[in-house]
């Protein structure tokens, strides 16, 4: 275990399982689409196993876990914990005009045609009004077309990470490498999967908190 401070930690199971303890008497079992949202502000100490299951094949795990910031004005705010089970996250399928399927599924931020956006932990700067953060992950099949909206507030800043299949185009652009792009936010992009599988991108944007960042180790404070 190890103790996390100033800053937030989300946490997106895709295989595997993650068994989650922490101080504050919270636990949980969760992967496959599950996701963990930890406030860490002013502390808090907490476990991630990996059962093994499987005592006979391998056990894969894969997952991402993100650090979201929190203004200095949070950085001290109470922990708290919470879970995005799999089946309540809001999602959205684009079907094409051929039939290929986009699906975005939209851990935080609100994307138009999908479920009503789930609250994200009442300190975050998710939370903030005119932050923008989003958090989506995108799977397109084969031939899949879907137009990726403008951000909402200007000054927000777009990241895409393009880390499975084989090309995505943006725009003119064909990506034929797995890369973290920067994407102007404050315009439409059209993607398309110009490969022969699946292609999956990691999403995250929001407004810049703008103000300095110290970091050591799990700790994130601003001096």
């Amino acid at each position: 275990g190890n103790q996390n401070r100033g800053l937030e930690t989300v946490t997106v199971g895709r295989k595997g399982l993650i068994d989650h303890a922490d101080c504050l008497g919270a636990a949980a079992r969760f992967g496959c689409g599950d996701v963990q949202w930890v406030t860490a502000g002013r502390g808090i100490q907490h476990s991630e196993m990996f059962p093994l299951l499987d005592t006979t094949a391998p056990n894969p795990l894969e997952l991402f876990q993100i650090w979201l910031n929190l203004p200095a004005a949070n950085k001290m705010v109470e922990p708290h914990f919470t879970m995005l089970w799999n089946e309540r996250i809001p999602r959205l399928v684009h079907q094409g005009d051929a039939g290929h399927a986009t699906t975005v599924t939209v851990v935080a931020g609100a994307l138009p045609g999908a479920d009503t956006p789930l609250l994200p932990p009442p300190e975050s700067w998710a939370a903030q009004a005119n932050s923008d953060v989003a958090i989506w992950t995108l799977k397109l099949e084969p031939g899949a077309r879907w137009t990726l909206p403008a951000a909402a507030s200007a000054g927000t800043r777009r990241m895409l990470y393009f880390f499975a299949g084989a090309s995505l185009r943006i725009g003119e652009a064909e990506q034929r490498s797995h890369a973290a792009l920067e994407v102007v936010a404050g315009q439409d992009w059209l993607l398309e999967n110009t490969g022969a599988d699946t292609v999956e991108c990691l999403l995250l944007q929001g407004r810049p908190i703008a103000e300095p960042v110290a970091q050591y180790g799990p700790f994130v404070m601003n001096t």
